[in-house]
């Protein structure tokens, strides 16, 4: 979601955060849409009913959520993957969301009760740790340091933090001149014919045909005669969850975000006693 600029619009007296264009869309011919199929479609059913690099898939419709706000398609994504890997494993403690009650709606409830459940939030994903990577404040534009500038959304190496700072084991895989074509759609098939690992991926939407610009979901499966990946768009308004060739997704991530161009993130359940170093 993290582009070169961001800019505020006053949107009948409240503040709407608004996609800017990255250079790639400033200085480039607009890219000729992309064949999407939407997961809505019977052809849709057809690719994944025939997929072999689905099982990421059922996990995480398990546990999907919309995105709160235009700001929070990285927590989102992240939240999602985060219950996937651990609503089920009561070894692992997980936080409460105590927004999600308001004050007039427990007193009404019995004494004693807790009506909240233990599991991964947009709101709780910011706690003490992920937050010294980028704080909840820093993703709306707030500046890090007094006079600095900002650095509003999440950058994908920002994410791979947070997500580390909650004992994750996550790989980045930035879409450079590093990576070719063939070695990151080998690791995207791969991740999703196998249990307990997810990809997160930041893609420029642009490219794929779509309105908007830089954005984050989770990958849900591949299927192997259309040569396309099932994006599921965390993003609930004018979007689905959709069937995206594999060269059009992997050019959509070949695209400069305000560091280093985009990619992809490879994550599973790491050691939490040695969540990895933030800074």
């Amino acid at each position: 979601m993290k582009t070169l600029r961001t800019s505020l619009l006053l949107l009948g007296g409240g503040l709407a955060l608004v996609s800017p264009l990255t250079a790639l869309a400033r200085d480039a011919t607009a890219p000729a849409p992309t064949a999407l199929v939407s997961f809505t479609e019977p052809e849709s059913m057809k690719r994944l009913e025939r997929s072999k690099h689905k099982v990421d898939f059922f996990h995480l419709a398990n546990q999907f959520e919309s995105q709160g706000n235009k700001a929070f398609c990285g927590p989102t994504s992240s939240v999602i993957v985060l219950n996937a890997l651990r609503a089920s494993n009561e070894a692992i403690a997980k936080p409460q969301d105590a927004r999600l009650v308001l004050d007039e709606d427990r007193e009404l409830l019995p004494a004693g009760f807790d009506p909240l459940f233990h599991r991964y939030t947009q709101n709780n994903f910011f706690d003490e740790a992920s937050s010294k990577v980028k704080a909840r404040e820093q993703v709306f534009g707030k500046p890090a340091d007094e006079g600095g500038k900002s650095d509003a959304g999440i950058q994908l190496r920002q994410l791979q933090g947070m997500l580390a700072a909650k004992g994750l084991d996550v790989k980045l895989r930035v879409a450079d001149d590093t990576l070719t074509d063939a070695t990151i759609k080998a690791e995207l098939k791969e991740n999703l014919k196998t249990a307990n690992d997810y990809v997160i991926l930041n893609y420029f939407r642009p490219v794929l045909g779509q309105k908007g610009g830089g954005h984050i979901s989770p990958l849900g499966a591949y299927d192997q005669a259309s040569d396309s990946f099932l994006v599921l768009d965390v993003n609930p308004n004018g979007q689905s969850w959709v069937w995206v060739k594999a060269d059009a997704l992997i050019k959509s991530m070949r695209t400069p975000d305000t560091a280093e161009n985009r990619g992809y993130l490879l994550v599973k359940e790491g050691n939490l006693a040695q969540a990895a170093d933030t800074k």
